[in-house]
């Protein structure tokens, strides 16, 4: 039976009256050695419950592969250390999560599926959820209320109505849940429309709402479809996530706890998207493609309450007091910020040539045209592809389909040109020195669209390539996955490594660890780690210009920083530094 249930107007729990305030806060963006610190500090803000989502594309990574639960995602943890800290949680299992994930959480192995219908009661759809659910929901389950756990309600789906209308998949969702032992409450969740309401609620099921603002329109709108139970936002939208390119974007505090205030004057329920927005770390963003391609930033700082390194925003403050008003607040006083190390500069005197060293890091597939990252079997990361070019000369080289997402072209080693898929490109004038030289393509996935009809969109070269009209054959493709760097042979830096996709080294060392910011600048895109933990994307492009370092990534003594410069750099220095920078704010 389940804990949580709803009376005419509101949710009861154990039978008692009871309102959920909530924040939403995803394990995989937090490092697990901070689990305990960002969820004391979601109660000491007012908050008595915790939401998360799952992301089926880390978890199982390989269809026929067993459940991954370590480290960032060891979510039996995660929810043991919830309970611990008193708090509730809300959980959201998908199948698709959006979250601006990769792929919205869907696994690039499924999406790559041809003809597969996405969401829907395809049967090669809801097999692969099934399978998933069977791994997935018993080592959680001890972990729901009705086992003594914190979980006090699960989600069917994700903003379904924005999708599609298969009720029957809805029912297939729910009753997979019912049937592998969930007994706590089920909900919905949708963006506060009449058609989106319609087309993803289910009998039987609670559906809330989503919206940052125009609080009493959504609640009115919500309570038009379901006249009758507990009114909720699911995902109160307070601040937002930032593309590549574009502003950095915040919301005004008082704003915000006016709408907040607003939700709870009116009865109802709140989820806080975000509380805790954390971290895309190494190749997990997402991204939008409407008109174009837009990829987001690694932060997901979201202007939280709670901040990327997790110390108390303006919202934090803000935020409490509005809850004061509601619900009893912790009498322990707001946390302080965090410690941070005072700035220094690293030396990178050591590294190692990219296209040299691909035979090292990947074994080659030999194709006749190029295939693409998915049928290569990789998620994330890079694909080198590398042929000869028959005929020297002047000409135009033709790649069908395009790109995905980002592709650095060479000659004989030299840089001659850039495609996007952004820009929709697909030719880029060349000059063949002598025939027979090498032409080499650096793909790179940017990230998987995680809304719309565009998720599973594919990776890599797209297509054939030509050379003034003519087939360019046998290609050697490279997935690179870069999870292993122990086979890189770094060497002190000369001219050659700085002039082309290059790995960079460098060590430093610290007397006690404690969060920092790391700040290229004059470097301009690539990816970075720190003691071998992938911290993520950099670019220059920005808005965002420092990748947080959190304190347990850090050792005392000795650490190392590893750069992948995709571009030609004459840098050798990093900064770390006591400040983030995550760029102009959009006016």
């Amino acid at each position: 039976m389940s804990a949580l249930t709803t009376s005419s107007d509101g949710f009861l729990l154990h039978g008692e009256p009871f309102r959920v305030i909530s924040g939403a806060m995803h394990y995989f963006r937090i490092h697990p050695g901070q689990w305990a610190d960002r969820l004391r500090k979601a109660r000491l803000m007012g908050l008595n419950t915790v939401e998360t989502y799952v992301p089926w594309n880390l978890h199982q990574p390989d269809p026929d592969g067993p459940l991954d639960l370590d480290g960032l995602l060891d979510l039996p943890r995660y929810l043991a250390l919830a309970r611990a800290e008193g708090l509730y949680v809300l959980l959201r299992p998908g199948p698709y999560i959006c979250a601006e994930w990769d792929g919205g959480g869907l696994p690039s192995w499924l999406t790559s599926d041809p003809g597969i219908r996405l969401r829907t009661g395809d049967p090669r759809f809801t097999d692969a959820v099934d399978r998933f659910l069977d791994l997935l929901l018993p080592p959680l389950l001890p972990h729901t209320a009705a086992s003594g756990g914190p979980v006090i309600a699960v989600q069917v789906e994700n903003e379904y109505g924005a999708y599609g209308d298969d009720t029957g998949y809805l029912e297939h969702l729910a009753q997979a849940l019912r049937s592998r032992g969930v007994e706590e409450l089920l909900f919905t969740c949708d963006q506060a429309d009449p058609e989106h309401l319609a087309a993803g609620s289910l009998p039987g099921v609670l559906a809330t709402g989503t919206f940052g603002s125009k609080v009493e329109a959504g609640l009115a709108t919500l309570r038009a479809r379901q006249p009758e139970g507990p009114l909720m936002c699911a995902e109160f939208w307070i601040g937002w996530f930032d593309h590549w390119g574009e502003p950095h974007h915040v919301r005004d505090a008082a704003d915000a706890a006016a709408d907040l205030d607003r939700l709870l004057s009116a009865g109802a329920s709140v989820n806080i998207y975000m509380f805790h927005g954390g971290t895309n770390f190494a190749f997990t963003n997402g991204a939008n493609h409407d008109h174009a391609y837009t990829p987001t930033v690694t932060s997901y700082d979201y202007d939280a309450p709670l901040t990327e390194c997790g110390d108390p925003g303006p919202k934090y403050h803000a935020f409490r007091e509005v809850i004061a008003r509601h619900a009893p607040v912790p009498d322990d006083p707001a946390p302080s910020p965090g410690e941070k190390l005072p700035s220094f500069t690293v030396e990178l005197n050591r590294s190692a040539a990219l296209l040299a060293q691909v035979d090292a890091l990947s074994e080659p597939v030999r194709a006749d045209i190029p295939v693409t990252a998915e049928e290569l079997g990789l998620r994330a990361g890079y694909v080198l592809y590398r042929t000869t070019v028959p005929a020297a000369g002047d000409g135009l080289l033709h790649f069908a389909g395009g790109v995905g997402d980002r592709a650095q072209v060479f000659v004989d080693g030299a840089p001659v040109g850039l495609l996007e898929r952004e820009r929709h490109d697909e030719t880029l004038p060349v000059r063949v020195p002598h025939p027979g030289a090498t032409l080499e393509v650096l793909v790179e996935n940017m990230g998987g669209v995680n809304y719309g009809p565009r998720i599973g969109a594919p990776k890599g070269l797209l297509g054939p390539v030509t050379f003034n009209g003519g087939d360019l054959r046998g290609w050697d493709c490279h997935p690179l996955r870069l999870d292993d760097l122990s086979a890189v042979p770094f060497a002190p830096s000369d001219a050659t490594t700085g002039a082309g996709p290059a790995f960079h080294h460098g060590t430093f060392g610290i007397a006690t660890p404690a969060d920092t910011f790391l700040a290229l600048p004059g470097w301009t895109k690539g990816q970075a780690w720190v003691n071998g933990f992938h911290l993520g994307r950099y670019w220059n492009r920005g808005p965002q210009r420092t990748l947080y370092v959190p304190a347990p990534v850090l050792r005392p003594g000795a650490n190392e920083l590893v750069l992948l410069e995709l571009h030609a750099t004459t840098h050798t220095r990093a900064q770390f530094t006591g400040t983030p920078d995550l760029g102009p704010e959009k006016p």
